[in-house]
């Protein structure tokens, strides 16, 4: 049964309907009337909102900003991934362009790929970066810990992706929506049961990396999805990006910045080496 309190709560509301009408607490049944009670919903405590990610500046001037992204962060707002974005820190550093949503965001990483991304802080610069994306003109390079060994020193991997056939969560060559995806890789280091490479994007299609390598037999280190999960202790897939490279949008200078591996890529890799 409900409380006093709140049957009063809900006639000082309006919520009790006597015969159609609201009537105060103080009116008196005859009895044969007809009584409605709009009830609220129930009140559910809201998840707090996660706080913005801090923020890790590898190059910044008054046009743009390149950061450093940590593994487990999401770029922009999603189902599931409201607060807790990179997106919700750029806005606070000034980033602008594009959706609201995601603030001068003109490529993404996924959620645990770590690395480097560049971002605009002007609705010109924005604009102009878009164009670099499209006319393939950034440079895009990766460092991926792969399980076995190429066929060749290095290679291009052409091939069209989207979303897969049969899981709509992964995204494959059998697809229905294929969309030109071109991957460059080149042999850094080879190890006992695994090889370094540098991978360069021309594209940058959904898990493009992690679904073209798997698609020549070399899967990533650690990916759940596409490649060997929980391979070397890894809790995440052993990608990084770690160059980035074009000519500013605005000033016309090079701009070409480096992040070294992650203290949990860089212990996968000395174990990958022993084993």
């Amino acid at each position: 049964m409900g409380s006093r309190a709140a049957a009063e709560r809900l006639l000082a509301a309006g919520a009790v309907l006597v015969d159609g009408e609201a009537r105060g607490k103080s009116h008196k049944l005859a009895g044969g009337e007809e009584l409605e009670i709009e009830a609220p919903a129930p009140q559910v405590a809201a998840e707090p909102a996660a706080p913005p990610p801090e923020l890790t500046v590898a190059y910044t001037d008054e046009h743009l900003l390149v950061v450093d992204k940590p593994a487990g962060v999401v770029v922009h707002p999603s189902p599931g991934h409201a607060g807790g974005t990179l997106a919700q820190a750029l806005s606070a550093a000034g980033a602008v362009g594009g959706e609201v949503d995601r603030p001068g965001i003109v490529h993404r990483l996924d959620r645990d790929t770590s690395g480097l991304l560049v971002v605009a802080r002007s609705h010109e610069t924005y604009e102009r970066l878009q164009r670099v994306v499209r006319r393939r003109e950034l440079t895009r390079e990766y460092t991926a810990l792969v399980v076995g060994r190429p066929r060749s020193r290095r290679g291009t991997i052409e091939a069209p992706i989207g979303r897969d056939r049969h899981d709509r969560l992964r995204h494959s060559l059998d697809t229905d929506t294929p969309r030109a995806a071109v991957t460059h890789f080149e042999l850094e280091e080879l190890l006992p049961r695994h090889s370094l490479l540098l991978v360069r994007l021309e594209t940058g299609r959904t898990h493009q990396i992690r679904v073209h390598l798997q698609a020549i037999d070399l899967p990533v280190s650690g990916d759940s999805v596409y490649g060997v999960a929980g391979d070397l202790g890894l809790e995440r897939q052993f990608l990084h990006a770690a160059r980035l490279a074009f000519i500013h949008p605005i000033t016309e200078e090079t701009v070409d910045v480096s992040s070294p591996l992650p203290p949990d890529l860089a212990a996968a890799l000395e174990t990958a080496r022993r084993s």
